[in-house]
């Protein structure tokens, strides 16, 4: 029994981990990203459509993002949408293509970011302590209804807090990488 419940903590833990890179993805960093544009949603006949749905996006030079509609009438409604997406890029298209300069990033947004790295580090930090906090009550739970014994019980804890130190460790390996990404000129 207690096999299940620590594979089912695995896989949250995991989980957590992903949510915090796509996270970290979206972070504008001093490079080109194509996950900079994954939140920029375009009008599309009335209907809000994700940006890679309606073009082709591509990251020629380290400092560019190129975006080539499917349909020539959607570059206004693209450049509308990236202007409106609060990410402080500024497109230009020349009839066919829309290039979207991506500016090196100023020391203080610099700092700006890393705290925000820091912060969905940390909220990632609480959920993986709540995912461990729910894996050793389920493990209680089944101590009380007499399906574990205590020793089963700790060992079982324990593999979790190891786990769990395991993810902590993995997280902020991920922090000190987009970290590293930020401050790179």
């Amino acid at each position: 029994m207690s096999g299940a419940t620590h594979k089912q903590v695995q896989e949250r833990m995991e989980g957590a981990l992903e949510h915090l890179k796509r996270d970290l993805a979206t972070l504008r960093t001093g490079r080109a990203s194509l996950a900079l544009l994954d939140g920029v949603k375009v009008d599309y006949y009335g209907t809000l459509t994700p940006l890679k749905q309606v073009a082709n996006l591509g990251v020629p030079e380290s400092r560019l993002i190129t975006v080539q509609p499917w349909e020539p009438a959607l570059i206004k409604e693209i450049e509308k949408a990236i202007q409106a997406s609060g990410l402080g890029l500024t497109p230009s298209n020349d009839g066919k293509m829309i290039r979207i300069p991506v500016p090196p990033l100023t020391e203080e947004r610099r700092k700006d970011l890393i705290k925000l790295c820091k912060k969905h580090g940390e909220e990632s930090k609480v959920q993986l302590r709540n995912i461990r906090r729910e894996g050793n009550e389920e493990l209680k739970g089944l101590h009380k209804d007499g399906k574990l014994s205590e020793d089963d019980v700790r060992k079982a804890e324990a593999e979790i807090q190891k786990v769990t130190d395991q993810y902590v460790q993995k997280v902020d390996q991920t922090l000190k990488k987009k970290e590293e990404e930020i401050l790179e000129i």
